[in-house]
């Protein structure tokens, strides 16, 4: 006779028992939601931020979580320490700082004799939205996003929502990037890149971006500023963050604001135009973030970031390659760029290529790895570069109205985006035998 197992079976033997209700944890970190869900709620009376909207959207995080990532805690200003301006973006100001009870958020054991009162202090970003005082729809969207894609290993982390005491601005508490931004990181350390890498940022950032699409969101201003270098359990992993105009892929545009933010370089030409903001349009900030990563340089910058570079843009200008590249990475980066963003390939397919990259890299006698060995015999021959001949620091000259912060783009009766070449619909690369990738 067959044996059934039912669901309950099936968690049981993949998770130990809760010590507080002796049934199965609900994920492996230890987490009951059951039991953590009602010692929440007893503690509802004990805390608020002032604001329903914020009370009710904590609470109700903490109450449906199902793990440790997915719930949100209320954390007093006082309980940060050693607070430091770090910059201003388009919307907001960021600040690091140390938390003095982190130890809350990794798992809450409310029984256990071991949680005593021994304070633990952990280093943080503070991020305030411009006049949130006023709580607005826009920094609730922003948490919820962020809250969406907390179980992400390529997102940065939100663990809370703290209210300035001077300002009395709200801001998000969210996990430190520790190495700085992905721009950052190419401006110090370009020159001491070796393509493994690089393929290894990408292979970071295109599951990220994954992960955004398959929860049917859009990013809408993804450039190298919002990509955080992360180091966790001592790996490095690249992490998209600031999910502000983060949205769902299917809200359309009349139901939303129709003005355009972002950063010029990175916007695509379709949304340059006001047509509605889609998972490909994100794609095509990808795409320019490759040639970032090879080339080193921010996207064009050496022109101003006004009307006329929209008008280029629209017409087909693209940063291309200062380096020779396998043309597998040239392929996918002008199919990233298309104009015409059905053409575009999806994050999905990005996220497969992009870990098939970086294997084959790694195998010495793929063809893939014989391909990269040839463009560096290339590049150093035209370029005349050596290892003992580089500083590891990008040296470049920014044009004075190149902005790469997110900010407000009206732009009108700009030209219908073309391609500047003939690209054929179907582009491959053959690696060696039958080994194919086509895009």
């Amino acid at each position: 006779m067959e044996q059934k197992y039912s669901n309950d079976d099936i968690i049981e033997e993949r998770y130990d028992l809760c010590k507080e209700c002796n049934h199965p944890y609900t994920s492996l970190d230890y987490w009951c939601q059951s039991c953590n869900a009602k010692n929440f709620q007893q503690n509802f009376k004990n805390w608020t931020s002032g604001n329903f909207n914020v009370d009710k959207l904590i609470r109700d995080s903490q109450i449906n979580a199902r793990n440790s990532l997915e719930k949100l805690e209320w954390i007093e200003y006082d309980n940060f320490e050693n607070i430091e301006y770090v910059a201003k973006g388009g919307f907001g100001i960021i600040y690091k700082a140390i938390w003095k009870e982190k130890n809350n958020y990794e798992t809450v054991q409310w029984n256990n004799d071991n949680n005593n009162n021994n304070v633990n202090y952990y280093k943080v970003a503070l991020k305030s939205l411009n006049n949130s005082k006023d709580i607005t729809s826009e920094f609730l969207n922003e948490i919820r996003s962020h809250l969406k894609m907390n179980n992400s290993e390529r997102i940065v982390k939100l663990y809370g929502i703290t209210k300035d005491s001077k300002t009395n601005d709200f801001m998000m508490v969210m996990e430190y990037a520790n190495n700085g931004s992905l721009r950052q990181k190419l401006n110090k350390d370009f020159n001491s890149f070796g393509w493994d890498e690089k393929l290894y940022i990408l292979r970071d950032i295109a599951y990220g971006l994954g992960n955004i699409h398959e929860k049917e969101l859009t990013h809408q201003d993804f450039h190298s500023g919002n990509i955080l270098n992360i180091k966790r359990n001592s790996l490095s992993f690249a992490n998209i963050t600031d999910l502000g105009l983060c949205k769902p892929a299917n809200e359309k545009v009349e139901k939303r604001n129709k003005n355009v933010y972002g950063v010029l370089p990175y916007v695509a030409p379709e949304v340059l135009r006001g047509k509605e903001y889609m998972q490909a349009s994100d794609v095509y900030s990808f795409g320019i973030i490759i040639y970032e990563i090879f080339n080193g340089l921010p996207p064009y910058y050496d022109m101003a970031h006004d009307e006329l570079l929209a008008i280029k843009i629209c017409r087909g200008l693209r940063p291309g390659f200062n380096i020779k590249v396998p043309q597998l990475i040239e392929n996918i980066a002008k199919k990233c760029v298309d104009a015409d963003p059905l053409k575009r390939p999806t994050a999905e397919y990005l996220k497969k290529i992009f870990d098939k990259c970086y294997i084959d890299y790694l195998d010495k006698n793929n063809e893939f790895f014989k391909q990269i060995n040839e463009a560096d015999k290339f590049n150093k021959k035209q370029y005349n570069v050596t290892k003992s001949s580089i500083n590891t620091e990008l040296i470049y000259n920014t044009h004075p109205q190149a902005i790469y912060a997110s900010r407000l783009l009206k732009f009108n009766n700009l030209p219908e985006p073309i391609n500047v070449d003939n690209n054929n619909d179907y582009l491959e690369v053959e690696y060696s035998g039958n080994k194919t990738y086509s895009l």
